[in-house]
């Protein structure tokens, strides 16, 4: 049986967390994660502990992600 790739590229369709997860581990400096739980709360952590280099990292990536969405149009 051949070795099983996660897909990498942009989708429209939701990824399993675990494996999201699973494939930044060994990869990142510092990391901010914003979900929901199980129970549908909204559940934050983040490996900074300045919460202004936090929230500078997710306008950025924010900025990233709306402009990948906007290039595939």
């Amino acid at each position: 049986m051949g070795k099983v790739v996660g897909f990498t590229g942009v989708t429209t369709l939701n990824s399993n967390p675990e494996s999201v997860l699973e494939n930044a581990k060994g990869k990142l400096d510092g990391v901010v994660i914003l979900g929901y739980d199980k129970d549908g709360e909204e559940w934050f952590a983040s490996s900074y502990a300045d919460g202004g280099d936090t929230l500078w990292l997710m306008e950025r990536l924010k900025l990233k992600l709306l402009t990948v969405y906007s290039d595939n149009d």
